[in-house]
């Protein structure tokens, strides 16, 4: 009787662990099944490159430079797409142009210790139709367009990994005698305000820090903030470095208490000193938390 009861105390042992085992094979079974495909993530889209382009126009009185913002496929060398773009893209200022023959091509850009080096081939020694003004123009096109990166300070131009006689020469009326060439914002007209920061849908913090360029009377700038109804949260205004013909920079901190739906526009504008309009105005929407 004693051996019956001790094999009867084993019984449930068994059929525990006869369970236990069954039950770890099976959540093997299921973990090795593929996830539905409706559960694979979706894939993130790229994220939209905005570059800043000089572009040469003429209005038959005079030839000056424009600012336009151009948004290109994100790239690993930003530098050099910005080259390429102000060689083929295409200018949205109504009469501004091109001004690099359409052959060109950009072999290569190095930067180092500041100094940007553009390599281009020798198709951009071609004569462009636009005279001294507007060959002038274009040399300074491409190094405003490049120094709007920060870590770029001058540019030095090459034609087929070299510099030659007749590459100093350049297109005859303008020389590369002088290079290496720094920015220079005195020749650009339009637009009269652009803003540098925020950039579009950008999260703002409080204060917002607003700066950017202006080409207005007496240099005066004005911003206001509006929320997502168009009441304005907040205003204020100051003065650039320099005030028209003159281009100046500006910088101005915006103290406000920020709304719960957490969208906005900022404006930044001058005032007309004829009539006392909004003139020259920059719109830009931002995000907060």
């Amino acid at each position: 009787m004693q051996v019956i009861r001790k094999s009867m105390r084993k019984v449930p042992v068994l059929v525990l662990s006869f369970f236990i085992l069954l039950l770890f094979a099976s959540s093997c079974t299921w973990s090795r099944q593929p996830a539905p495909a409706n559960h694979s993530p979706d894939p993130t889209p790229p994220q939209s490159l905005f570059l800043a382009v000089y572009y040469v126009k003429s209005t038959g009185q005079e030839s000056y430079l424009v600012r336009e913002v151009h948004q290109i496929t994100p790239t690993k060398d930003p530098v050099l797409a910005a080259v390429r773009e102000l060689i083929s893209g295409e200018p949205s200022t109504p009469g501004a142009m091109r001004i690099f023959p359409p052959d060109t091509k950009v072999l290569g850009v190095t930067v180092k210790d500041g100094l940007a080096t553009v390599n281009f081939s020798r198709e951009v020694l071609e004569h462009p139709s636009a005279g001294a003004e507007g060959e002038a123009l274009g040399i300074q096109s491409v190094v405003n367009t490049l120094t709007e990166f920060p870590e770029i300070r001058q540019v030095s131009f090459q034609v087929e990994g070299k510099v030659d006689e007749r590459t100093r020469d350049w297109w005859g009326h303008v020389g590369l005698y002088d290079q290496p060439f720094r920015r220079d914002l005195s020749r650009v007209y339009e637009p009269a305000i652009w803003v540098t920061h925020p950039t579009p849908d950008q999260v703002i913090g409080v204060p917002l820090l607003v700066k950017g360029s202006a080409r207005v009377f007496e240099g005066t700038v004005n911003a206001r903030l509006l929320d997502s109804q168009g009441n304005v949260l907040v205003s204020a205004h100051t003065t650039a470095t320099r005030g028209a013909p003159g281009r100046g920079d500006f910088e101005m901190r915006l103290n406000f208490k920020p709304p719960q739906d957490g969208k906005g526009i900022l404006e930044v504008y001058s005032i007309s000193a004829r009539d006392g309009s909004v003139e020259n105005k920059v719109t830009i929407p931002v995000r907060w938390p």
